[in-house]
């Protein structure tokens, strides 16, 4: 499967709220307001050094019920890191490809960012299919996606970056946006 089924991920979960703990005390009061607004699913950023410690909570208290991922992943020791906390997903704000085997390798599902043509085009090189478009707001939002639908008929995107509650629903109405994430939930 294609990025270890990461459409499989997004498609269950059409928004990702994209989150940075600065402490475990966070975890559970987030958690639950999450959840209780009907959202399963959330990407932890690495953005603090209490990061790890949070995903590891937010997996043993909640992943039986949502959907745990790891953001900002840009170097090897995360993607070993997200393998023994047996995280649901990875995302990493560019796309790299000394990355590209570790990501393939860790049998989690994971979705690399893109913002150009050209990155677009390297992924597919790797046999990728679905992208993280980032930052959205700064590199053209929903016209560029519009676009990018029109020359890269295959490809499936999930936007991040400057994407409000006011704006996510006629980005999830594109046929190429599988899902939206933000910080807005």
């Amino acid at each position: 499967m294609l990025q270890n089924n990461i459409r499989g991920v997004l498609a269950k979960h059409p928004t990702i709220p994209v989150v940075t703990f600065q402490h475990t005390d966070e975890v559970v009061p987030k958690m639950e307001a999450l959840m209780a607004r009907g959202i399963f699913c959330i990407e932890i950023t690495l953005r603090t050094p209490a990061a790890y410690d949070c995903i590891a909570l937010a997996k043993k208290l909640y992943g039986d019920r949502c959907a745990i991922g790891m953001g900002t992943v840009v170097k090897v020791e995360q993607i070993e890191k997200a393998i023994e906390l047996g995280i649901d997903f990875m995302v990493s704000p560019g796309l790299n490809n000394n990355l590209a085997p570790h990501f393939e390798k860790s049998n989690i599902a994971f979705i690399p960012g893109v913002a150009t043509p050209s990155e677009i085009i390297e992924g597919i090189q790797l046999g990728w299919d679905t992208f993280k478009f980032f930052p959205a707001n700064l590199f053209g939002g929903l016209a560029a996606l519009k676009a990018y639908g029109q020359v890269f008929p295959n490809i499936k995107f999930c936007p991040t970056g400057g994407i409000t509650e006011q704006t996510y629903p006629e980005y999830l109405e594109q046929p190429n946006i599988i899902s939206v994430g933000g910080s807005w939930m």
